[in-house]
């Protein structure tokens, strides 16, 4: 399919890494429908921590796109801290574990089924972090575990689904220059740790959406189940 042809749902795509994947692929002639917590200018609002989220949003996507998506991009979620003293640990934990894992998931769904009812190929982009592999701090239990699971769920929809052309990858970016980002540098002491990344410096925006772009319109089948890293040499597998 032609690269303008292509229909594409970007989760979390008001500002950050997000809306930097939207804007290059919009740049190559995609239609891409975006997504924000809430409604603005050219975005879908939904908050995904609330009931029915994810089929809300996919229904309004599929309305935008004139009832067809081809590529799925989950880019939206939390980075909230939890210490493990909180009395509303359990809560904040469940918040986090919604946000970005269950309803990446259920829009995941939603796609493997909408790309089976249509007898046609579809390419999912999960957008994941260093955590899932590294883990992240004690304050931050819940944001590994769900981006870990993010990154097996990703494999396991490339291993049950490539042979139906469905094909899914993951990034895990390390710190990126983003407000989650920004506000977790402040807070840990920015310059130790900018010297724990052999880059010297954290990632851009636009270099995790030059690598979802290529996964979402350019990488080739047999990459599918593919996880990529993006930071700075900080943690090499």
């Amino acid at each position: 399919m032609d690269k303008a042809d292509l229909n594409i749902l970007v989760t979390g795509a008001s500002r950050g890494i997000g809306k930097a994947i939207a804007d290059q692929l919009r740049s190559h002639g995609c239609h891409v429908v975006g997504h924000a917590s809430k409604e603005a200018e050219g975005l879908v609002g939904c908050d995904l921590n609330s009931e029915n989220a994810a089929a809300q949003l996919w229904a309004q996507a599929l309305d935008r796109l004139n009832g067809r998506i081809d590529i799925l991009i989950n880019n939206a979620g939390v980075f909230e801290a939890n210490p493990i003293s909180g009395e509303d640990w359990p809560e904040r934990w469940a918040r986090t574990m919604q946000i970005n894992l269950t309803a990446s998931a259920e829009l995941c769904r939603l796609a493997v089924l909408h790309w089976q009812a249509r007898s046609c190929g579809g390419r999912i982009v999960n957008i994941a972090s260093r955590a899932a592999n590294r883990g992240d701090s004690p304050d931050h239990w819940h944001y590994a575990a769900s981006k870990g699971g993010m990154v097996a769920m990703t494999k396991t929809i490339a291993r049950a689904y490539a042979a139906q052309g469905i094909y899914a990858f993951a990034i895990c970016p390390g710190f990126t220059m983003t407000g989650m980002a920004d506000d977790y540098l402040e807070s840990r002491g920015g310059a130790k740790l900018l010297a724990d990344i052999p880059l010297g410096r954290v990632a851009m925006p636009d270099e995790i959406a030059a690598i979802a772009t290529f996964c979402a319109i350019d990488a080739p089948p047999s990459m599918t189940g593919a996880v990529l890293d993006a930071n700075g040499a900080s943690y090499v597998r």
